[in-house]
């Protein structure tokens, strides 16, 4: 019986003394999770006294900055095309790539759009700028 049970559970067709197949549909739930605004409305069981849940979500300013380009240097190229590599400030990053780096004033990310034999084109806050690297004498 418990085996009848079962296969009705998980809707598999079950054959009936007759000779006739049924199909017993399984009852589905779904689950919905709400982010709470405020304490009254729950809490992070794993962090109870944490007020983070609740704090307010930071709205990243839509002006766009201008960006200082000369604090962004090609450090070194590697590998042959299409598989190169460029290194900038200290980070490496292939044609497609996103990073995040540091610069003079501040962190920054950019988009490497593509490599070349002597060159780097990259894509900060919609603008684009071609780095050139220079060998140190």
């Amino acid at each position: 019986m418990a085996l009848l049970s079962a296969v009705c559970l998980m809707g598999l067709p079950v054959l009936s003394m007759s000779g006739q197949t049924n199909t017993v549909a399984a009852a589905t739930s779904l689950s919905i999770f709400t982010q709470p605004t405020i304490s009254k409305e729950g809490r992070d069981p794993f962090f109870p006294n944490s007020t983070r849940p609740y704090q307010a979500a930071v709205v990243p300013s839509t002006r766009a900055t201008e960006v200082d380009f000369d604090s962004l240097v090609l450090q070194g190229i590697s590998g042959v095309a299409p598989n190169r590599l460029a290194v900038i400030n200290k980070r490496t990053l292939g044609v497609g790539d996103y990073a995040e780096v540091s610069t003079s004033k501040g962190r920054i990310h950019i988009h490497c759009l593509e490599i070349n034999a002597n060159s780097a084109l990259i894509e900060v806050n919609g603008q684009r700028h071609e780095l050139r690297y220079e060998e140190k004498q």
